[in-house]
Parts: structure tokens; sequence; C-alpha cells
């Protein structure tokens, strides 16, 4: 099978596809499930097929999910792209990058499919020659989240259907301009936020919705401190070197602005600089704030204000700059408090009138005990079920449903965390914040760092 043969196959099941994601962006009734006749389907899945699927950023959390993708059959992989050719990695000691990507997907369907039989995976450096083609029918976008906005509103305009990895967005402008270009375009979105696929919290979450606990009162969100090397050898290393080769270091910085390259800038730790990424509270603030917001029910609104918000950014550091540890309340309209801090347990507690619910990953613990005994009848208020967010969104590509995080949840949840971090650069112990408007509320200085300016040339795309 050559990629010529795939395109030719495919193009009436990629046509069939964008036809009805274009009937539900405009409000036409479209089928929720799409016939197998229409895909080609019968028996196995053929490589033409499958969803065509190109990953753009691959090294670290991109390799591994670029794994999770290849075990499903109804998926071909056929772009890889990067902007490191290698990267320093830690995922199961692999380093990531374009090149080990390429050469991952291209054993994986050899070995599947004999020797010599697959070769179409193209090791690519920049992202905007993937949105230009039309054999591909969706795109993981696993970037730095400086670099999550342009082409994520770039696919968008490409008509691919798009899994982006969480934080969802840099700042609170970038998500609302995302979560449009998403409803206005139809394409099938899913954030990683990989707990929405949690049977634990989904379990959690169903019984504080359905009163188990009583009226809620309050939420524990528990997030790490700190500001760890995750990127292993030479991860820490913060003076100035040449860039390496085969990394593009002037592509990876796009709309952040210039500063000169050391390791410790880049890779994973990319996190701990506020250019890039918002720190703990941002990087888990895209897990368990958003399971929070699942059991409260405010998935489609925010908190209206925050409260004593406090923290430290010590110990300082000349290039790291994100906070080591924080708190701070977000209080919503009908008098529920989220609490966020990295002194709160590890994952969400719900606390309620007549008891208390805690979920992490993979556990759920309940006082009393009984509660994780109730049974939930025919009546009872249901969430979205899903036990695979890969698996989730390659089903929602096929069949134009809503997958389990969807953009506009993702940039709902992650409000609450970009809020808190513009307090904590402010030194402010209060913000008041419309969920309706998304502004905030007296305060000027606050309300700018609702966005950023970006680097020439770099602009945030319209639809």
């Amino acid at each position: 099978m050559n990629r010529t043969d795939s395109a030719s196959s495919s193009s009436s099941r990629r046509g069939f596809l964008r036809t009805i994601g274009r009937a539900a962006a405009a409000g036409v009734a479209a089928p929720m499930i799409v016939p197998a006749s229409a895909l080609g389907r019968g028996g196995a899945v053929a490589p033409s097929d499958r969803i065509t699927l190109a990953m753009i950023g691959t090294g670290n959390q991109g390799f591994n999910d670029l794994r999770s993708f290849l075990r499903d059959d109804r998926v071909q992989i056929v772009a890889v792209c990067d902007v490191n050719r290698e990267s320093l990695g830690y995922w199961n000691g692999k380093l990531g990058g374009r090149e080990p990507a390429k050469r991952l997907v291209e054993e994986h369907y050899a070995e599947r499919a004999g020797s010599g039989a697959y070769h179409g995976c193209d090791a690519i450096v920049d992202y905007r020659e993937i949105l230009g083609r039309d054999d591909i029918d969706a795109v993981e976008i696993c970037t730095p989240d400086h670099w999550h906005a342009i082409p994520v509103i770039e696919a968008c305009k490409a008509g691919k259907d798009i899994y982006c990895q969480k934080p969802l967005s840099l700042t609170i402008a970038e998500g609302r301009a995302m979560s449009d270009a998403v409803a206005k375009t139809g394409v099938v979105f899913q954030t990683g936020s990989q707990q929405r696929s949690d049977p634990k919290f989904r379990r959690a979450c169903e019984l504080v919705r359905n009163g188990r606990i009583g009226d809620l009162k309050r939420v524990l969100v528990g997030l790490p401190g700190g500001r760890p090397n995750l990127a292993g050898e030479h991860g820490e290393d913060k003076e100035v070197c040449p860039v390496p080769e085969g990394f593009d270091y002037d592509f990876w910085l796009g709309p952040a602005p210039e500063a000169p390259y050391a390791p410790a800038r880049c890779h994973v730790n990319y996190r701990w600089i506020l250019d890039y990424s918002g720190g703990q509270i941002t990087d888990w603030g895209g897990h368990h704030p958003d399971c929070a917001q699942w059991g409260m029910g405010t998935d489609d609104t925010g908190p209206i204000e925050l409260r004593n918000v406090r923290g430290s950014f010590d110990p300082p550091d000349p290039l790291w700059d994100t906070a080591t540890a924080f708190g701070f309340e977000a209080v919503y309209e009908n008098g529920v408090v989220m609490s966020i801090s990295n002194e709160h347990r590890m994952g969400v507690t719900f606390q309620g009138s007549e008891g208390s619910i805690y979920a992490n990953r993979g556990q759920i613990d309940a006082d009393p005990k009984g509660v994780l005994d109730s049974e939930l009848g025919p009546d009872a208020i249901r969430l979205y079920a899903s036990d695979d967010h890969f698996r989730n969104f390659i089903d929602c590509v096929m069949s134009r449903g809503e997958t389990a995080a969807p953009v506009e949840v993702a940039h709902r949840s992650i409000t609450i965390c970009h809020l808190g971090n513009i307090a904590l650069r402010l030194g402010r112990d209060r913000l008041r914040w419309d969920p309706k408007a998304e502004q905030i509320l007296g305060d000027d200085e606050a309300a700018a760092m609702l966005s950023r300016p970006y680097r020439d040339p770099w602009v945030l795309p319209t639809v």
C-alpha cells in the first residue's frame, strides 16, 4: 500500500466526514453514527479505510500518545512533525522527536503487515505542511502550551479533527479563540484531559451530582508544587549554549519572546517558565480542577471571584519562574467554593452536608463508606462514559459526536488556573470574574493579562 492508493480510496470517506462536520456546525441534523458502508468497512480494517492521523509534537508526551494511537487499528499515522529531530525525554526511557517517532510508526506497521509493507510516514519540521495535505483526517497537537492556539485554529480552518494535549491554552483569550474556532468549523475536538475517561472520577462525580453527599459545599483540589526536573540529563542546564543540531529553536520559540537557548528552557521543563506555560497550576490544572468542575456541574461556566490567593516563587531562579507553592479559592455564584492548593491531598475531594467523596487516578473513597455502594436509578444524572480517551476521540471522528473532553469544557476549566496565575503574578489577594463576559472586573492591570502579545511574524489566526 502506498499513500497514493490510500488517499484515493479514502477520499469519499473524508469528504463524507467533513460534510457531516459542516452540517453539525450549521445546526443541521446529521447522523450520529456513520454507517460502515460510508467508511468502506467490512471485517478487518484495511489501511485505506483507516482514519489518517498526523502527530504535531512528538517529544515526551507526544511520543507516549503516539503509542496509544498505534494501538487502535482504525488509525493510520501518515506523518509526524516536530521542530526537534531528537529530544530529551523521560517516557519509558524514550527520547522522542520526529525521527524516533517516524521509526516507531514504520516499525509498528512493518511488524503488523510484513517487512516493507508500510512506507507512509513522513517526518516534517513545519506543521503547516501537514495542515495543507488532503490525505490527513485528524491531527494531534502535543506542542508546548504557547504553541497550542495557532496550530489548533489553523487546523480548524483546514478541516482537520483535533486531539490537543492539556493544558488547553496559554491565556484565557487563546482558549476563547480556540473554542470559537471549533464551534464555527464543526471539527471534532478532544482535549487530553484523560481523567474524563477514568471510571473512578466518573463514578465520584455522578455520586456528587446525584446528591449522595447532600448539598455540595466545598471542593478541595490538590495539585503538586515545586519545579522538578522532568527532562533527565541536562534538563537543569540553564547556561546559554549553542542550539543543538537538528533543533529549529527559533520555530520552537514561535510567538513567545525572543530568548537565548539553554537546555533547561525547552523539552519538558518549559513548564516552569511563564513565557511558555503556567507551572504546576496549569499542568495539573488541566486535570483535577477539570474533574472538580465535572462533579460540580459547572462545565459551561466558572467562578465569580478568586479570594485568599497566596503563593511562593521560592527558590528564586534566573530561568524557571513559575510558582512553587500556591493556594486560592474560587467562589461560585451558588456559594460552592473550590479550593486549589499544593497543600491539599492530591486529587479531588468533594465535601457535602452529609459526607465527602475523594477521587484520584484509579482511586475512589468516601465518608461514610456506604456512599460508594449507592445505586443510581434510571432517572439519575449520568455523565459521559468513556474508558479510553484516545479511542473515544476516534469514535467521535467517525460518528461526528461530542468527545469526552470538548474544547469549551477544557477552556472553562483552565480559565480558573489562568486566573490564579494572574493573581499570583500581580500579588493580588482577590480577583472578581464575570464568567459570562469572561472579563476581570475592576482591575485593569489584571484584565490586560487575559491575553499576551505575539512575537513577529506570528499572530493569532481568525476563522
